[in-house]
């Protein structure tokens, strides 16, 4: 049977967003760790109380962060993880992505990486296992996990909050007609990088998160959502949309027409021409 969607090597379906912050050089992904700074001779420098663990992260990141503020060497997080038993539903078949909750956690007097996951995980559960994340699940026809792994494309497609619903109602949309997600946050995530640009070969790549290549959701979140994804996922706005991308920070473009779509990003790779060229050195002669 065909499928109501045009060639997968000329669709894009992404928000392109945050343009503005790399065109100024900002770093989109950081590091929730203490930086020194500079204290008088004689005064000792205060220790970090707290870790700060932003919305849309990653749990690479979130280890990263973790081995930084508690001062050890890099990956000892990471490996901390079998030793830290964390209550993880069974389709995460132990990777706690998506269950380390955003938030801010105390380090208390001997913090470890596996009481700071812990916190994490607990807190997820928390938020994620009663009314209304549970109920909501169940009203869309779909489990708690896929609800997470659905919040965490939201995350880090939608470029506002008020896009949230829409982004959510692209993606139920496309599952109900069997198209695929087309996401470019999931080949990011395949990929390990954080960028707007998606190539033609980027979507060939062979891995479970191509969601080019492969139909449904992913095989898990490809970050860590907050509350508002988390919203947005079980109530998704209504709408007939199967396409989105920002032609520019703060335009956001949805709708149901490919070809409209096309002419959406034929403005977004305008702009991106138009910003590559202004930020480009003079030469004098």
């Amino acid at each position: 049977m065909q499928k109501n969607t045009p060639p997968r090597s000329t669709m894009r379906l992404t928000r392109r967003g945050r343009l503005l912050l790399i065109a100024t050089g900002a770093v989109l992904a950081g590091t929730a760790v203490a930086v020194p700074l500079l204290t008088p001779e004689g005064h000792e420098e205060k220790k970090p109380t707290s870790l700060v663990i932003p919305e849309g992260w990653r749990a690479s990141q979130v280890y990263t962060a973790v081995d930084k503020i508690l001062a050890l060497p890099p990956g000892t997080t990471r490996k901390a993880l079998p030793t830290a038993n964390l209550r993880l539903p069974i389709d995460a078949e132990g990777n706690p992505e998506g269950y380390l909750y955003p938030a801010t956690y105390p380090l208390g007097e001997k913090p470890t990486p596996q009481a700071l996951l812990t916190q994490m995980v607990d807190t997820a559960n928390k938020k994620f296992n009663g009314a209304p994340i549970a109920a909501g699940a169940q009203r869309n026809a779909m489990n708690v996990y896929q609800a997470v792994t659905i919040a965490s494309i939201v995350q880090a497609e939608a470029a506002t909050k008020a896009d949230m619903g829409k982004v959510a109602r692209v993606v139920f949309n496309r599952l109900e007609r069997g198209m695929p997600l087309q996401m470019d946050s999931t080949i990011n995530y395949a990929l390990n990088r954080f960028t707007v640009k998606t190539t033609a070969a980027d979507t060939r790549i062979e891995s479970p998160y191509n969601s080019y290549q492969r139909m449904g959701l992913p095989p898990t979140p490809i970050d860590n959502p907050g509350q508002d994804a988390m919203h947005a996922a079980i109530n998704p706005v209504p709408g007939d949309w199967l396409y989105f991308v920002t032609v520019k920070p703060g335009d956001t473009r949805f709708t149901a027409d490919y070809a409209e779509h096309q002419r959406n990003v034929a403005e977004f790779n305008r702009n991106q021409q138009s910003a590559k060229a202004s930020q480009s050195p003079s030469t004098s002669r």
